[in-house]
């Protein structure tokens, strides 16, 4: 059987979702918990990573087992397990040749911003704030120029290296801007992303709406191919992977 899990988590507290030698990941305590129920060895598949404090409530992966298994119980059982900071949203059987990463035909990330003057105790760990000048309309002016097809490198980390390093072109289909209680989110769809692209064009955003550089930027950076050209990194705590998407 190959299952796929959605799973929800809140990232505060881990090292993100690829299992790695410095600390806690989420991929590490979700295939435990597995191994814990099935009494086999797992190797869980993710649709990506999330980097260190990045949240998710539509993150999905996929592993295989010779055994016939109730996905119900499965799911009651994992969520009895897990930490109350993850949760197994929904356990699904896919085709043998299903894959968590390479089926997948677009993600959906939310980023969000806190505007208010005063921090809301609440949101402190879901949203970044923003202080001093902010032009919302220059914001919205920069966001178009992202739409469409191009080459991301300039605006992905580690270029040099993995996906990034022999194919950077992505498709943009949507960045929305929408106002909340107490600030904005930024709505990101597109066929794939770089390695830290969302928060790295959501750095850049934040430059050009505080004017420290201008909305008429975005053609430029994006032919120079060049990270250090761009906006910084914006913090981990306001990104959320909110959909995997599938044919």
């Amino acid at each position: 059987m190959r299952i796929k899990l959605t799973i929800s988590y809140d990232g505060t507290h881990y090292c993100g979702w690829q299992v790695q030698l410095n600390g806690k990941s989420i991929q590490t305590v979700v295939q435990a918990v597995l191994e814990t129920i099935l009494r086999h060895p797992i190797a869980l598949s993710g649709s990506g990573r999330t980097d260190s404090g990045v949240h998710a409530l539509g993150q999905t992966a996929h592993f295989d087992s010779n055994d016939l298994i109730d996905l119900n119980r499965l799911l009651y059982s994992m969520n009895a397990l897990l930490p109350l900071d993850i949760r197994i949203i929904k356990t699904e059987l896919v085709p043998d040749d299903f894959h968590a990463r390479y089926w997948a035909t677009g993600k959906v990330y939310h980023y969000h911003l806190h505007l208010d003057p005063v921090s809301d105790p609440m949101t402190r760990l879901y949203r970044t704030p923003v202080y001093g000048k902010f032009d919302q309309m220059a914001l919205h002016l920069a966001a178009n120029q992202f739409l469409g097809t191009h080459d991301f490198i300039a605006f992905a980390n580690d270029s040099h290296k993995g996906v990034a390093a022999h194919d950077s072109i992505r498709t943009l289909k949507r960045l929305d801007i929408v106002e909340q209680n107490g600030g904005l989110r930024l709505e990101f769809e597109g066929d794939g992303f770089l390695y830290k692209m969302v928060r790295n064009i959501t750095g850049t955003l934040l430059d050009i709406a505080a004017h420290r550089r201008s909305s008429n930027d975005i053609a430029a950076l994006l032919l120079k191919k060049h990270r250090q050209a761009t906006g910084p990194t914006a913090p981990a705590q306001g990104l959320f992977l909110m959909q995997v998407k599938y044919d």
